[in-house]
């Protein structure tokens, strides 16, 4: 026999801060980008701060034409992270296009759909990170063509930095950026440190990984080292007021 089926009707319910409840961040992702929320899943770990994404449209070629081209994609983008709910911090996913843009221009994209939001960008993330660590004198390994690495060392000189050793994998399609082992960047950020004397090397590229070697590689050369996706985690948290160390996350999540 078919027991009858029992409404309970309206039950009971308390409505808590939500998984976001200390800090929501918000990451513009492009849409060929393979590596960055790997980065963050790894590094931003802590109770109650969550991560939303969205996936900006970009060209898999690698060029400052292609990288201006990312400009009135940001603020469509932005608008499509829980729209109308409140974002503690908006990053935006693009080494080389935040330095082809300007990053205050990629906040004034940011910010015409999320007015007063924090802002972030890999290479805003890493300046951070440089002065946190009190470093000046970087090594920087890329994966660009050289063309868009004159954009780079041109960008770094102008905020200040102080550029002792570069170097490149020379990838011009981010798909296979995004394929260069670990492995090989451990042994770039190696020869970059026994090349000169640096004070830190950063890793510029949100399509390369650098969390799962972050630690093994400083202590083998004995200087931090940080990555567009390593430092733009740290500088979101930072910016959501969440100071929490990450065990096992380099030197900058130990600060």
């Amino acid at each position: 026999m078919d027991l009858p089926m029992i409404d309970l009707g309206v039950l009971p319910c308390e409505l808590d801060g939500g998984i976001a409840h200390r800090a929501a961040i918000g990451l513009l992702v492009l849409a060929s980008d393979q590596t960055m929320e790997h980065e963050f899943r790894r590094l931003v770990t802590q109770p109650g701060v969550a991560v939303y994404e969205a996936r900006l449209f970009n060209d898999n070629e690698v060029t400052p034409a292609t990288l201006r081209a990312m400009r009135e994609r940001i603020a469509p983008c932005a608008d499509l992270i829980l729209p109308g709910m409140k974002l503690d911090v908006v990053a935006f996913g693009c080494t080389s296009a935040s330095m082809e843009l300007g990053e205050q221009e990629v906040f004034r994209q940011i910010r015409s759909v999320r007015p007063d939001v924090k802002c972030t960008t890999p290479i805003t993330a890493a300046f951070a990170a440089f002065a946190a660590l009190r470093v000046t004198r970087i090594g920087v390994l890329t994966p660009y063509s050289h063309e868009v690495n004159a954009g780079v060392r041109a960008y770094l000189d102008k905020r200040g930095a102080t550029v002792a050793a570069f170097g490149t994998f020379n990838k011009l399609d981010d798909r296979d950026a995004a394929r260069i082992s670990p492995a090989s960047i451990a042994d770039g950020i190696r020869t970059l440190a026994r090349g000169a004397s640096l004070d830190a090397v950063f890793v510029s590229c949100t399509s390369l990984r650098l969390s799962e070697i972050v630690t093994e590689v400083e202590e083998a050369i004995g200087i931090p080292v940080t990555s567009s996706d390593h430092a733009m985690a740290w500088h979101c948290l930072r910016l959501a007021g969440v100071t929490d160390t990450v065990p096992e996350a380099g030197r900058l999540f130990a600060l």
